[in-house]
């Protein structure tokens, strides 16, 4: 545990960490972008639901949802929200790769432990994850 606190203080404290995590807040107190991400995720949800009961989607609700998201994708503080919680998300896969693919051999996996499993960080070993 003493190693994994280690890990997690470093990770907290690292630069890059924190720069995602200020793109973060300032998505989470900008009401305007938080509301138009809302609005977008409900849209996609609502064709996502009606294109699973079998129901056709009009070019109109496409164009609508794609107008929409576009929008959504050109608000710079949205748009610094998704890349972070991306970015976020491949951090936490990555780690979760390393520790278990550890645990699973005994060791510090290397980069070709990961090239039968397509790269640590899900494609060809890239992604910052030392592979």
């Amino acid at each position: 545990m003493t190693r994994t606190k280690e890990l997690c203080e470093a990770i907290a404290s690292d630069s890059e960490y924190q720069d995602l995590l200020k793109s973060v807040e300032t998505f989470l107190d900008d009401d305007g972008a938080r509301m138009q991400y809302q609005s977008v995720h409900e849209k996609g949800e609502e064709l996502n639901q009606k294109q699973g009961a079998g129901l056709e989607l009009s070019d109109a609700e496409i164009a609508a949802f794609e107008s929409a998201r576009e929008a959504l994708m050109a608000n710079p503080v949205a748009k610094a929200f998704l890349d972070a919680q991306n970015s976020l998300h491949s951090v936490q896969s990555a780690i979760g790769k390393y520790v278990g693919m550890t645990l699973e051999l005994g060791r510090v996996p290397g980069a070709d432990d990961f090239k039968s499993e397509g790269g640590c960080c899900g494609g060809g070993g890239g992604g910052g994850c030392g592979c």
